[in-house]
């Protein structure tokens, strides 16, 4: 299946490019605006691959992959937060295949109902979010709670590594909600909170503990009614270097005072100035998922799944959901049509493989619930 990865060579991009690359099923194209960019990643690759200039917002787009013979879309070109559905929109009338890795929760949500008609009549797949959330926190969710008899609580938190690569988009992405207001699934209804605000300590089982917040992802919106959770929904990214994460709780704070309009356009400073803390943190990165509810007995329970991720790895995590995706279209593999969140698209099974590949290590934890829940 001729294979295009828009934003080829970026942070994610380039790692899809590189697992695919080898993959006898994919034929590989490298798209983005700078094709010199895109031929070197294409040079450098250890199996075939061409480079394709391709503006992702051109008007033309799906012409373009008609004419490239694309069967396959991967869009990696965010941030997602402020983008249109401009891509997949052209892919479908294209009749190609769409998977990206956006995790920007009105665009994850909202895509289903934007696009689903579009990708039926195409008789093609859509599916949005094939990154970390909500593709591995849901097939994590999945395994811990298999057979339980009710879902209490779901908390997660993503702890990057201090040293791994950073990409601009990501940073824009995370200041896009730094300082507003999210809704959240808290004591079974829906309250607001503030992005970014108000750090808490979180746990691992191979990192040290962290401070974390509260970003704003799919799964704060998706996994209420996914797993019809009685009492809350958390998401938190928790930095390695605690300064940072606390410099993130200030401008928060400014923005609720109206005192920073716009943090997303601190965005490239703050990603180069960021590399100042580099000599305080490690290449040590994680994710820890916890859920607590009533398993199949009908008995308090508390569990927990980690995975960590060293040498800089972490970013890896990212793009293996829409890696395994598109190994099964590049396979044959028939996939119903239409336009979806990756929310149960992929199995924890399915991630395993990458994780041993990374030399990533997880672990799933019984954990002990306080005194009034026992």
């Amino acid at each position: 299946m001729k294979t295009l990865v828009l934003g080829g060579y970026g942070n994610f991009g380039a790692r899809i490019c590189r697992s695919l690359a080898a993959d006898p099923h994919v034929e590989l194209l490298i798209a983005g605006r700078d094709i010199v960019q895109a031929q070197r990643l294409a040079d450098a690759l250890d199996g075939p691959a061409a480079a394709v200039a391709v503006d992702c917002s051109a008007p033309d787009l799906g012409q373009t992959l008609r004419a490239l013979g694309v069967g396959l879309v991967i869009h990696a070109a965010g941030p997602f937060q402020r983008q249109s559905y401009g891509v997949a929109v052209a892919a479908a009338r294209a009749g190609v295949h769409y998977v990206d890795l956006a995790d920007g929760r009105r665009f994850v949500c909202d895509f289903p109902r934007a696009l689903h008609e579009a990708f039926q009549q195409a008789g093609r797949v859509g599916i949005s979010g094939a990154s970390t959330v909500p593709a591995l926190s849901s097939a994590v969710v999945d395994r811990l709670c298999a057979g339980w008899q009710a879902v209490d609580a779901v908390d997660l938190c993503i702890a990057p590594a201090q040293t791994a690569p950073r990409g601009r988009a990501t940073m824009e992405g995370v200041l896009s909600y730094c300082g507003e207001r999210i809704d959240v699934w808290c004591g079974g209804r829906w309250v607001q909170a503030i992005g970014w605000a108000a750090p808490e300590r979180v746990e691992f089982k191979r990192l040290r503990p962290r401070i974390g917040a509260l970003c704003d992802i799919p799964d704060l919106e998706l996994f209420p009614a996914r797993y019809d959770v009685r009492d809350r929904v958390m998401f938190r990214a928790a930095l390695e270097v605690a300064a940072t994460q606390r410099a993130l709780a200030a401008m928060a704070a400014l923005r609720g005072r109206g005192l920073l309009k716009r943090p997303a356009r601190w965005a490239g400073v703050l990603n180069r100035a960021a590399g100042v803390f580099d000599r305080l943190g490690t290449s040590l990165g994680g994710m820890v998922v916890r859920v607590e509810g009533l398993d199949a007995a009908g008995q308090p329970v508390r569990r927990s799944w980690h995975v960590a991720a060293d040498h800089d790895h972490g970013p890896e995590i990212p793009c293996m959901a829409a890696i395994v995706l598109a190994r099964r279209l590049a396979a044959g593999e028939a996939m119903l049509s239409g336009a979806f969140t990756a929310a149960g698209r992929v199995s924890l099974g399915e991630f395993e493989p990458e994780f041993a590949r990374w030399d990533m290590a997880t672990d799933v934890v019984e954990e002990s619930l306080p005194l009034a829940q026992t």
